[in-house]
C-alpha cells in the first residue's frame, strides 16, 4: 500500500549480515509503501544483498569503501571477511567523512543506523531525523543495554556477578542467569572501535537519536519495550519480526547438489552467526558432537580463534572419517536457502534473533 507521502530513508546497519540483511527486509518493507531507499552498503558486499531486494526501483545500494586499518585483513568488509569486530568497528568509525558526503547528495528525511554512534550529531546538522533501529530482541536490550545497568559497576566489580543480577527496575527480577551465561555477553563491556564499548555506543545511540525501533513485537515484548521507553524517555517502535520474502537466487549448485543426496529432514544445518566466534576446543567438540549423531551435517563456522582457516582447525584425518556426509564450510553461505531445502531436518543455532525469525520460516526442529 502506497503512502501519500513519499520520504527518502537512509539506510547505514553495522557491517555484518545479521544486521544488513533485516535492515533491508525494513527497506523492502518501505518501499512496499512508496518510499525511497538508499543502502549504505560496503562495496563488495551488495552482490550478497541483491536477491533480497524486492523492490529494484525504489531501493537503491550505496557502495562505500571500508578503509584499511592496523590488523584489519585487507580486503575485510563485514563480520563475514574477518573474526576483528573492533577493527572493523573502527574502519566504520573512519567512514564519517564518506557517509556525511552521501547525506548531503541524497537530501533525505531520515536514516535508520545501529552502531555509528557519530550519526545522530550530523544527521541534526543536516536536518535529517535519526532512527536507531536495533535487530536483537528487546528482552536482551533491556538487560544489558540500559542506563540503569552501569557500566562502571560491570568494570570494577566481578563482571560475571554484576551481570548475573537483573538491572534496577527490569520487568523480571526473578529472573535467575546461570553462571556461565553472563561470560557470553563481556565483550559488549569491552572497546569496540573508537574509544567506545558496545554498551557505550547503544546507550548512547539510543540516548541521542528522535527515535527507537527494535525487530520484534509488543504481543512477544511489551514488558521489555515498556521498560526501555522508562529508561530512554521515549518512543520505541516495533517492526513486527519482517519475516523475509523468499530470496529471488538459487542454492549454489554445490551445497544443492550435496544436500540433494539425502532423504527428506535428514540433514543437520548448523550455524552461528557471523559474529559468534567459538575457541578452538570447543569448535572441535561441536563438531564431534555432530558427528555423533551419525548422520549428514553442514557446519558453517567462522575460524575458532588462534587459527586463519577453518581446514586449519579441523582434526587430521577427519574428512577421511566422515567421508562426504559432513561439509563444514567457513564462508558466507544462503541460509535462508540451505533451511528451506527439503533434506534440513534440524537446526542448530546460537539463539541470534535473525536466525531465529529464518527457522520459523521453515520446517527444521
Amino acid at each position: 500500500m502506497a503512502s501519500s507521502t513519499t520520504f527518502y530513508v537512509v539506510m547505514f546497519p553495522w557491517f555484518a549480515m545479521g544486521h544488513l540483511t533485516p535492515f533491508l527486509h525494513l527497506s523492502n518493507k518501505l518501499a512496499e509503501r512508496g518510499h525511497i531507499v538508499p543502502f549504505l552498503v560496503p562495496t563488495k558486499t551488495q552482490t550478497k544483498l541483491d536477491p533480497f531486494n524486492l523492490h529494484l526501483d525504489l531501493i537503491s545500494f550505496i557502495p562505500l569503501v571500508v578503509p584499511h586499518v592496523d590488523g584489519l585483513p585487507l580486503g575485510a568488509e563485514t563480520m563475514s571477511d574477518t573474526n576483528l569486530g573492533h577493527e572493523l568497528c573502527l574502519a566504520m568509525d573512519h567512514m564519517k567523512n564518506q557517509v556525511e558526503f552521501v547525506l548531503q547528495q541524497l537530501k533525505s528525511d531520515i536514516i535508520f543506523y545501529d552502531f555509528a554512534c557519530w550519526i545522530p550529531a550530523f544527521a541534526r546538522w543536516l536536518g535529517i531525523k535519526s532512527a536507531f533501529y536495533n535487530v536483537v530482541s528487546a528482552a536482551a536490550n533491556a538487560y544489558l543495554f540500559i542506563p540503569a545497568r552501569k557500566l562502571n559497576d560491570v568494570q570494577k566489580r566481578n563482571e560475571l556477578t554484576e551481570l548475573m543480577q537483573p538491572p534496577s527496575g527490569f520487568p523480571a527480577q526473578s529472573l535467575r542467569v546461570r553462571l556461565f551465561e553472563p561470560s557470553t555477553a563481556l565483550f559488549a563491556y569491552c572497546e569496540f572501535g573508537s574509544s567506545k564499548s558496545i554498551y557505550e555506543r547503544v546507550t548512547a545511540v539510543m540516548n541521542d537519536c528522535d527515535v527507537i525501533g527494535i525487530r520484534t513485537c509488543l504481543e512477544i515484548e511489551s514488558r521489555s519495550l515498556n521498560y526501555l521507553e522508562s529508561q530512554y524517555g521515549k518512543r520505541v517502535l516495533c517492526s513486527g519480526p519482517l519475516l523475509s520474502e523468499p530470496p529471488t537466487s538459487q542454492l549454489e549448485d554445490r551445497w544443492a547438489n550435496w544436500l540433494g543426496r539425502f532423504k527428506e529432514k535428514s540433514a543437520i544445518y548448523c550455524a552461528l552467526g557471523s559474529e559468534f566466534v567459538l575457541k578452538k576446543e570447543q569448535f572441535l567438540e561441536l563438531l564431534l558432537g555432530l558427528e555423533l549423531t551419525g548422520l549428514p551435517f553442514f557446519a558453517a563456522q567462522k575460524s575458532p580463534f588462534g587459527v586463519l582457516t577453518i581446514e586449519e582447525a579441523l582434526p587430521e584425518g577427519f574428512y577421511d572419517k566422515v567421508g562426504e556426509r559432513v561439509v563444514v564450510h567457513g564462508g558466507w553461505v544462503q541460509q535462508q536457502l540451505i533451511l528451506g531445502h527439503p533434506s534440513a531436518g534440524c537446526f542448530v543455532i546460537h539463539c541470534g534473533f535473525g536466525s531465529m525469525w529464518e527457522s520459523l520460516l521453515n520446517d527444521p526442529r
